[in-house]
């Protein structure tokens, strides 16, 4: 009978968990995220590059490609190769 009450518990945090992971929303649109969104969405970067890449954005307009991030200053090929499955590029509007 203990074994089966670990088991329960067992069942029962896991199931807690898994729960409480946040669910996926899909890559993020780079054109029109902020700051806050692109730092959780990106992995090595935190709020101060996010923040360059939105200025960057509104400096340059939108981005192209992906790829373009790379023309951001503190964001290299490398951090936009590990992230590209994270991001995306919506309808690029001529501004």
């Amino acid at each position: 009978m203990h074994t089966f009450t670990r088991l329960l518990i067992s069942l029962a945090v896991s199931a807690t968990l898994f729960l409480a992971m946040p669910a996926s929303a899909g890559p993020v649109d780079i054109n029109t995220a902020d700051a806050a969104a692109l730092a959780s969405a990106m992995n090595g970067v935190g709020e101060v590059k996010a923040a360059t890449i939105v200025a960057y954005r509104e400096t340059h307009g939108p981005f192209q490609r992906v790829e373009d991030l790379s023309n951001v200053k503190g964001i290299g090929a490398s951090t936009v190769e590990k992230n590209r499955d994270n991001l995306a590029v919506g309808a690029v509007h001529a501004e």
